[in-house]
């Protein structure tokens, strides 16, 4: 990327006549059920910024779905890419050994928060783990029932979208989904399913759990795993009270249940820890990782402690998860991360949080509430209409975020952000605040 080009530039009508000629042939050669957010087609992408194919300069803060946690293209990154596609392609971790399928695996066992030990197993996306830790929890524990929350989203494939919660649209006309599923609320306080306040409440919605599922609906001895989202992701990047997540494990403790963290999305550092459960103080039994995993190679993990890790050989696999050139990705990550990345993400999170706390309380009739860890930050409006328009008004100035919840959008940029970008686009965002007023 060339000097001074570390900025959004918009120079005609979106979108441009070479983007409009390839929407018309996708439109005509691709799946109906892609939504695809904006009409953008991108051309190249380096950090934050991405180049449409008209020559339109974009600040990404929405990163692929908080996929490019090093940015687009990082160079050491490629660099990985490049070098192990030289030296070996595929083999099928299921089948042979190799290197970086251990030495990744290696990694993340060493990063897990908690007392280990810890094992791996390599898939190829979020939805593909969440699917194998369903699996290796019925396997484990020999019960069948699951817990999950309402607003969760855990990807669309059939098991784990009979998980998924967020919206009714991905579930419609798929049944009949799981059996054995049920959910409950998730501890959002500001919509809280009870009508009632924090602390006050005394964490009602999981009194509602013991109170009425484990009476009414399942047996907590039939109850195999509790899979939650440290922070909600798609369901609007709520972040739950402090204590909230530390008596959801005591719970899980208490029927002997095991607890299944969801860091698909919060994974990582994005939140400003490698885990999002490190910010309360709790250790799953097993977590799923994806998302920022590998900088946009496709790639995810099931991370499971050793004594829940029990099932036989040939009991799962995958031909292509743990892919050679996805795990030079994932080791690449990882050691940006902790270079300096993770750290970046709490400071310029937080910086973003301050200030935009500022403009809330200028637009009370726009914003409802502002939150976040790092850099997973939800903007809540006071309608989905108005969530909707002011991310189409960044989207026309050059700045992309995409929706979640009811009536949120998220801010979730690559974790290499600048200060620089992270004032371009709350000025973006104040400007298409005025434009809605």
């Amino acid at each position: 990327m060339q000097p001074g080009t570390h900025q959004p530039l918009i120079t005609m009508e979106l979108p441009g006549p070479k983007a409009r000629a390839i929407i018309e042939t996708d439109s005509q050669v691709t799946s109906p059920s892609l939504p695809r957010a904006y009409p953008l087609v991108a051309d190249h992408a380096c950090g934050c910024i991405v180049t449409d194919v008209d020559g339109n300069r974009f600040l990404d803060f929405a990163a692929g779905i908080a996929v490019c946690a090093t940015g687009h293209c990082h160079p050491r990154v490629v660099r990985a890419i490049q070098d192990q596609a030289a030296r070996l392609i595929h083999l099928c971790g299921s089948d042979f050994y190799y290197l970086p399928y251990t030495d990744l695996a290696s990694k993340l066992a060493s990063l897990a928060p908690g007392p280990g030990p810890w094992q791996v197993f390599l898939t190829n996306s979020g939805a593909e783990a969440v699917e194998g830790a369903l699996k290796l929890a019925r396997y484990a524990t020999g019960r069948h029932h699951f817990l999950a929350f309402f607003g969760a989203f855990h990807g669309r494939t059939l098991g784990a979208l009979s998980l998924t919660a967020s919206k009714t649209k991905y579930r419609r006309k798929f049944g009949p989904l799981l059996s054995g599923v049920t959910h409950v609320p998730y501890a959002h306080c500001l919509n809280c399913h009870f009508h009632l306040n924090y602390p006050a409440c005394h964490l009602a919605c999981l009194a509602h759990i013991e109170q009425d599922i484990f009476t009414h609906t399942v047996s907590p001895d039939e109850v195999a795993a509790v899979i939650v989202e440290p922070v909600l992701g798609e369901g609007g990047y709520v972040t739950p009270p402090p204590d909230w997540l530390p008596a959801l494990r005591e719970l899980c403790n208490r029927h002997g249940i095991l607890l299944i963290a969801d860091e698909v999305q919060s994974g990582m550092g994005r939140t400003g820890k490698m885990f999002a459960v490190e910010h309360f103080g709790v250790v799953p039994d097993i977590i799923t990782a994806a998302k920022g995993l590998a900088s946009g190679m496709p790639l995810g993990a099931i991370i499971a402690r050793s004594q829940w890790m029990s099932w036989e050989k040939g009991a799962h696999g995958s031909t292509f998860g743990g892919n050679p050139v996805a795990c030079a990705a994932a080791l690449e990550t990882i050691a940006l991360l902790e270079e300096g990345l993770i750290e970046n993400a709490w400071q310029i999170g937080a910086y973003l949080l301050e200030k935009l706390a500022g403009i809330k309380a200028e637009h009370p009739a726009l914003l409802a509430d502002v939150r976040g860890l790092g850099l997973m930050i939800g903007v809540e409006f006071q309608s989905a209409q108005q969530a909707h328009a002011v991310a189409e008004a960044c989207f026309r100035r050059g700045l992309i975020v995409l929706e979640c919840g009811q009536k949120a959008i998220r801010l979730s940029p690559p974790l290499v952000v600048t200060q620089a970008e992270a004032d371009t686009a709350l000025d973006i965002l104040a400007e298409a605040l005025e434009e809605m007023e």
